[in-house]
């Protein structure tokens, strides 16, 4: 390989000339004056795809990290991987992700296997498959090569709370507030765990997560979690027993937690800002960074750190790790324990999920899905939202009074195995807005509307 060429498009890299030292590799790669070694194709392709995604063009990333993955001498195949399974989810292919990361993590010299969990787990949640990606997060949050496993443990809370299970997702979300983390971190943190103690009923400690979390002046609650906030402050006004009042949540409450909307999917998106993947996927990168903390969650095949120990560790070592003993960026003890309980849970959890989920009103379409496209055509819905139970000649006077509304609001949704009921606020053409009480039907996996009536908060 010309080395000289190659330095010269590092150096154009490194100053993020990206179209530079894409024709540099692009040149070096195709100099035929200097026959490439075994590895230095895959090595730069992996560069190519890098200068891709740094241009925005995943598909064309997608095409180079492929190439890479063709050349079996290279010795980054973990990392190629996971770029490749990057760029994947971000055209929303998640299959196709997912199978890299698990090709990512199956290999023994990848250094930060955690950074393919993280992909593997947000690309299950968009799947609507909590429970694996409980697993996969949970995996990432116990890699000894995670620096934060904060968003690791956020994101298991997050499965918790999409399969119903806040008492879990408190324990998750205790456990990452042992971690040091941005303030902006902890407050979407302290926000998440006030849902999961409103979920659980304990409406004391959820009053005081929710002030932790606006303390700063710098947090604004979203709408689920204001009206979480202001449902705890009442019931501790009013001297409401915590067992009554979680009767009630758990009827209304938006049990969304942090990072997933009201239908379980992450609000993470898989956009690449300026090049660089945003918290919920991470790139490898194969060069040196300038300025290394712009781009957290970035490592390179060849970057100037120290991975002797990773790689020459002895099986003591390799043993003490995985018992989280080596505590180099841990800041409290006993963390170690509470995940693997954590892990304990989530094991179960995936093998009851399928069944915990019909039981607990959950299905496909979901009811979320189903209200978006009564309110998105309220015209067409009539022949394919409302259950054939219902009385035809009465379907024109339900939709009378809806709002035709794509991005209609969902407040909240009660559930049962074979009814549920969604409260929903629809914006008018004048700004204004409409509040309704849709209930749904079972309908073999998924739900048919049966009613749509007007609603006033007043009548709960």
């Amino acid at each position: 390989m010309n080395n000289e060429l190659f330095d010269q498009a590092n150096e154009r890299y490194r100053l993020r000339d990206y179209r530079g030292a894409l024709m540099a590799f692009t040149e070096c790669l195709q100099d035929t004056n200097f026959p490439l070694a075994p590895g230095e194709m895959g090595l730069l392709y992996h560069q190519i795809g890098n200068c891709l995604v740094k241009l925005k063009n995943p598909r064309e990333a997608i095409q180079a990290y492929s190439q890479a993955t063709a050349d079996t001498a290279y010795g980054a195949m973990g990392t190629v991987e996971c770029n490749l399974g990057m760029a994947y989810a971000s055209l929303r292919d998640y299959e196709n992700a997912i199978r890299c990361f698990e090709r990512s993590v199956t290999d023994a010299a990848n250094p930060t296997p955690y950074k393919s969990y993280m992909g593997m787990g947000n690309a299950l949640m968009k799947l609507g498959k909590s429970a694996e990606a409980g697993v996969a997060f949970r995996e990432a949050a116990l890699d000894e090569s995670n620096p934060d496993p904060t968003k690791a443990l956020l994101n298991l809370g997050v499965c918790f709370m999409a399969l119903n299970r806040p008492a879990d997702a408190v324990a998750s979300y205790e456990s990452a507030l042992q971690f040091d983390m941005q303030p902006a971190t902890r407050n979407k943190l302290q926000a998440s765990l006030g849902q999961a103690y409103v979920a659980c009923g304990q409406m004391e400690k959820a009053v005081h997560a929710f002030e932790e979390a606006i303390a700063d002046k710098t947090y604004f609650l979203s709408d689920s979690a204001s009206v979480d906030y202001q449902r705890a402050v009442g019931a501790v006004a009013q001297g409401t027993s915590e067992q009554n009042q979680a009767t009630q949540v758990l009827q209304l409450a938006d049990m969304s937690g942090l990072d997933v909307a009201a239908d379980g999917t992450s609000v993470y998106d898989d956009v690449v800002y300026d090049g660089d993947a945003s918290e919920a996927f991470y790139y490898d990168e194969g060069t040196y960074e300038a300025d290394p903390e712009s781009f957290p969650g970035y490592v390179g095949a060849y970057e100037n750190v120290d991975n002797d120990r990773f790689f020459t560790a002895t099986d003591a070592e390799l043993e003490q790790w995985s018992r989280g003993l080596a505590k180099q960026d841990r800041k409290r003890r006993n963390v170690g324990l509470k995940i693997l309980l954590l892990f304990v849970i989530v094991i179960v959890l995936a093998a009851a999920a399928g069944v915990f989920a019909y039981t607990q009103g959950y299905g496909y379409p979901t009811v979320q899905m189903v209200t978006t496209e009564l309110f998105s055509d309220p015209s067409a819905a009539a022949d394919t939202v409302f259950s054939a139970d219902v009385d035809k000649d009465a379907i024109p006077a339900m939709l009378d009074p809806v709002v035709t509304d794509p991005d209609v609001a969902v407040d909240g949704v009660s559930r049962s195995m074979t009814e549920s009921t969604v409260y929903a606020t629809a914006t008018t053409e004048e700004g204004g807005s409409v509040q309704y009480r849709v209930s749904m039907v079972r309908d073999g996996i998924t739900w048919k509307v049966s009613n749509v009536e007007l609603y006033f908060p007043s009548q709960a």
